[in-house]
C-alpha cells in the first residue's frame, strides 16, 4: 500500500512533505514540486509541471494538447 497521511498547512499556506516522500522523489536537498487543482483535490507532481508535460506529451505541442488536439470537446476535459 502506498504511503499516505495528512499534512498540516500553516496560516501562510506552507506545508512540509514527509521525509519518506522527499527521499523517494529525490528532493532531499529541496527542489520543485508542481501542483494541479483538480477541484476536489490537489495533485502534487515531483519535478514540476514542465517535467510532467514532457513525460506525458514528449514532442507533442502543449498548446495543441490544451486546445484538445483539434477536438473542441477534448479541450474541456
Amino acid at each position: 500500500m502506498a504511503p499516505r497521511g495528512e499534512i498540516r498547512i500553516s496560516e501562510r499556506g506552507q506545508m512540509a512533505l514527509p521525509a519518506q516522500t522527499r527521499h523517494r522523489w529525490g528532493l532531499d536537498q529541496g527542489g520543485t514540486v508542481g501542483w494541479i487543482d483538480l477541484g476536489d483535490a490537489v495533485l502534487l507532481v515531483p519535478g514540476g509541471l514542465s517535467e510532467l508535460r514532457e513525460q506525458l506529451l514528449g514532442a507533442a505541442d502543449w498548446d495543441s494538447a490544451t486546445s484538445g488536439f483539434g477536438d473542441p470537446e477534448l479541450a474541456n476535459q
